[in-house]
């Protein structure tokens, strides 16, 4: 008899090797959905006329600032962003579930092998990838300026990674929104009007009583993005929008567990 050692086969299941952990298959499965949800957008028209209406209002606040006082900076871009963004993100997510549950697909969506946690992870992912793409397209204007003359880099970077926290907590909330109802004009209203009332949190400061200021004064969005404007990047604003994000995905969560 051979004394040659019989190495153990890896044992195979119908997904794969032993090596193909759950945790690696349910990313995978997230990632795909991801995937498939991105794809729509750039085959549905009103994607276009989002990025197209985005685009043309963004460009107007730079190129306005720029030609008329001859200004090498994007402070006024970064300032009517948060505004833009509010009106963006829930155009982006008004149809994410909204559709899903008016056409019946969410059932058809719930019998695949994915978890609602990863379906509304997919598709908050996806809508965050067609948001940044977005974001892209507007480095043009730095760009732009950095050939004309010397440009402040700091407040650029710091103010992009603002942009970038502050409509990832705006895609959740319409998320949530786009959950919470069947129709897509709703899911877009409802959507608009949560992250306007985060816009105007801090905006009426004077008016409230001195124990109460504080507290509406860091729920302001605003307040937050203000430090990555100025070149600061500061973890107390990068904790609260992620917080904002974390709560609105899983309100949409209850949501979907409630109408199950």
């Amino acid at each position: 008899m051979s004394n040659a050692m019989v190495q153990p086969t890896e044992p195979v299941t119908a997904s794969g090797p032993a090596s193909a952990t759950p945790g690696r298959v349910s990313l995978n499965r997230v990632l795909t959905l991801a995937k498939k949800e991105l794809y729509s957008y750039f085959y549905s028209p009103i994607a276009y006329v989002v990025m197209v209406i985005y685009l043309l209002f963004a460009g107007w606040f730079f190129f306005s600032r720029f030609f008329l006082f001859g200004e090498l900076e994007l402070r006024a871009f970064f300032e009517m962003s948060p505004m833009l963004i509010m009106f963006l993100a829930p155009a982006v997510t008004m149809r994410l579930l909204s559709e899903e549950v008016n056409t019946g697909s969410y059932e058809m969506l719930m019998t695949l092998p994915l978890t609602e946690t990863q379906m509304l992870l997919g598709k908050l992912l996806a809508a965050v990838a067609f948001f940044t793409v977005l974001l892209g397209i507007t480095l043009f204007y730095p760009i732009t300026l950095s050939t004309l003359g010397r440009l402040d880099w700091g407040p650029v970077i710091t103010g992009y990674i603002g942009l970038f926290f502050l409509g990832t907590a705006y895609l959740a909330i319409g998320l949530f929104s786009s959950a919470l109802t069947r129709n897509q004009i709703v899911a877009f209203i409802l959507g608009f009007a949560l992250g306007f009332a985060l816009y105007l949190s801090d905006k009426f400061l004077a008016f409230l009583p001195a124990s109460l200021v504080a507290f509406f004064e860091y729920l302001g969005v605003e307040y937050h993005f203000q430090g990555f404007m100025r070149g600061i990047l500061d973890s107390k604003d990068v904790i609260y929008f992620i917080s904002l994000a974390v709560v609105a995905f899983f309100a949409t969560r209850l949501v979907l567990e409630r109408r199950k």
